[in-house]
């Protein structure tokens, strides 16, 4: 019998609804680090045992930089989840991806400058060490594809693979940023990737992202830059595709034994952990 297979689910605006899990309860909890952005809502989908938070506050009240990353991270982990499927809106840095695309993250560049990126700080309440986890390969492999056969299979223009670059937020790029980040070969830009993954990758979870393309930043000579009405217009139309996807992964990933690949991510989590005898 392999794991059981419990699915954090993290989003914004249009996937914050309790009404998408049969059965949901709200569950308020606390961390070490705080408490999450939102209540939990525990329920279900297709009879997959889910707990979905508002990254930003159900009335998207949060801010990027002060999204408390951690305290979401733990909540879900202490829940049972293995696995988190998170929804993100982002700007086109490329002429191929389109607003209303999605684009499923593989990679990530970090351009924050204020967040706190591990749990191993060395406060009282903290895991003991310092762990420097591999971020080479940053999201669950197995768990994107899925996400991204699912897209295909339902028709959705949806890409295979992409790099997000996260900035500090709560601005927009300038054009003189969003060009360099074109040139840099980056697909997508957003405020909140990292250290989301980070995070979800010292506590073992399988963590796939499923990017909401809104618009094309602002690299793009002789076109408006990007604006709030423009973004949330098409976030909108976006979240139903992701709702979609969602229903159709659940059950398929709950059908799959993931012990080997949740046994490797713990592992990895003790081998990058230098404790303080190893001295």
């Amino acid at each position: 019998m392999g794991t059981k297979v419990k699915i954090g689910i993290i989003g914004g605006s249009g996937l914050s609804k309790p009404d998408i899990l049969k059965g949901g309860q709200e569950k308020e909890v606390n961390t070490p680090f705080g408490k999450p952005s939102d209540v939990l809502i525990c329920g279900e989908i297709e009879g997959v045992p889910c707990v979905l938070l508002s990254r930003h506050g159900r009335g998207h009240t949060i801010m990027p930089t002060n999204v408390n990353f951690r305290a979401n991270i733990w909540a879900m982990k202490e829940m049972g989840c293995t696995h988190l499927l998170v929804t993100t809106a982002c700007g086109s840095l490329q002429e191929g991806i389109h607003p209303g695309d999605v684009v499923v993250i593989d990679q990530f560049i970090d351009r924050t400058q204020k967040r706190i990126q591990t749990f191993f700080d060395g406060a009282p309440l903290s895991p003991l060490g310092i762990c420097h986890m591999s971020m080479a390969d940053p999201f669950c492999s197995r768990t994107s594809k899925m996400l991204y056969e699912s897209g295909k299979n339902l028709g959705l223009s949806i890409r295979e693979t992409g790099t997000m670059l996260t900035i500090e937020g709560p601005r927009f790029s300038s054009r003189a940023e969003s060009k360099l980040w074109n040139s840099w070969g980056a697909h997508c830009i957003n405020m909140t990737t990292v250290p989301e993954v980070i995070l979800a990758k010292e506590v073992g979870l399988c963590y796939a992202s499923m990017a909401l393309v809104t618009d094309y930043d602002s690299w793009r000579e002789g076109e408006e830059g990007v604006n709030v009405e423009n973004v949330m217009k098409i976030f909108k139309q976006n979240s139903s595709n992701a709702l979609k996807i969602l229903l159709d992964v659940i059950p398929k990933i709950a059908k799959e034994d993931w012990t080997k690949t949740l046994e490797d991510y713990k592992n990895a989590v003790t081998m990058n952990t230098l404790l303080p005898h190893s001295y």
